[in-house]
């Protein structure tokens, strides 16, 4: 907030409410209408003054938000990039009647709606999922129904998880040229999405220098959880290749299946549970990672099979909804693409 004696002795103005704000650093091209009189940093261009009478405000944005690729890759800076305003007032607008422009708004908006919609189903699935969690086990510190629990090092010492293993690190580390398009696929952090790993963002190796890596080896129905940098994310590896190449920020996680279901472990993952763990262990330090040697001492709840089972029907059944309103989201990203490029080129 600013004050008015602020307002009165510095550069800065006060933006009228209805005029459309865009982002020209660190969020180049990012567009809003504001609701209330403001002012703003240098980071946000205003345009004010707009003729309603030949332009509807909303298919401006839209048009603006179309641009983004395009004033992105005109910012420059060392530090910040940014664009100038002459990069903004260059754009050349479609010139078409009003009414067109408020149909393809609504057409666009619709669009826009339809896939705010699904991300929110997206959200109401996993809320699902871990209330049913908390529903058949509790919590780890009431454990109310006197779960075993044990850490991580012990269950490995008694053969319920079988390994556990992050990527290769120093002179095994793949080098950036050593990648190819084709081959064993090799995976980090980034290529979580949507719960899932998303193999079109995937690196490759070439089979003969992934026989040389011994660590870091996954294979389908390892808990795969992100440990460096992207801290947190835990997903179940689906997958037909004989095996994964892990970077150094995955740490995989295979279950005697016998004794640990992987969905319930990936649930319990994300469970307040285990991320109090490590987030605790996080505030120590400086780095954001969880280290392999300190995830052996986390705790881990372990109940009966039957329940685990009884859990991962429930969570696979979830999975599908969710896959399927997925796929409808790409569908309508690709329809929102296509229309954008219409209207807009």
């Amino acid at each position: 907030f600013i004050t008015e004696q602020a307002i009165n002795e510095s550069a800065a103005k006060i933006v009228p409410t209805n005029s459309i704000m865009v982002g020209t650093r660190v969020g180049v091209g990012k567009v809003a209408i504001n609701s209330v009189p403001m002012s703003t940093s240098q980071d946000v261009i205003s345009l004010l003054g707009i003729d309603e009478s030949v332009w509807d405000k909303e298919f401006l944005c839209k048009f603006i938000i179309a641009k983004s690729g395009y004033l992105n890759s005109q910012a420059r800076g060392a530090t910040i990039k940014g664009i100038k305003i002459d990069t903004l007032a260059s754009l050349e607008l479609p010139e078409i009647p009003l009414h067109e422009q408020r149909i393809i708004t609504n057409t666009i908006n619709n669009i826009f709606d339809l896939i705010a919609m699904r991300k929110k189903q997206l959200i109401k699935l996993d809320e699902l999922i871990k209330s049913r969690f908390i529903e058949l086990f509790g919590d780890l510190m009431t454990n109310p129904h006197g779960f075993m629990v044990a850490s991580l090092q012990q269950l490995i010492e008694s053969g319920m998880i079988t390994y556990h293993l992050d990527g290769n690190h120093g002179s095994d580390y793949p080098r950036s040229e050593e990648f190819t398009d084709e081959g064993v696929p090799y995976i980090g952090a980034n290529c979580i999405a949507g719960g899932r790993i998303d193999f079109t963002l995937a690196k490759h190796l070439p089979p003969k220098r992934a026989d040389k890596l011994r660590k870091g080896i996954a294979q389908n129905g390892d808990v795969l959880f992100a440990h460096n940098a992207t801290v947190g994310p835990v997903v179940v590896l689906e997958t037909n290749e004989p095996k994964i190449i892990l970077s150094t920020s995955l740490t995989a996680y295979r279950c005697d299946r016998s004794q640990i279901n992987p969905y319930y472990l990936r649930s319990y993952m994300e469970s307040d549970g285990f991320v109090n763990q490590y987030s605790s262990e996080k505030k120590q330090t400086t780095r954001n990672q969880v280290p392999i040697t300190a995830q052996k001492k986390y705790l881990f709840m372990v109940p009966p099979m039957p329940l685990q089972k009884q859990f991962a029907a429930f969570v696979e059944q979830s999975d599908k909804s969710k896959l399927a309103v997925q796929k409808s989201i790409e569908k309508l990203e690709t329809l929102k693409k296509a229309l954008m490029q219409k209207y807009f080129g």
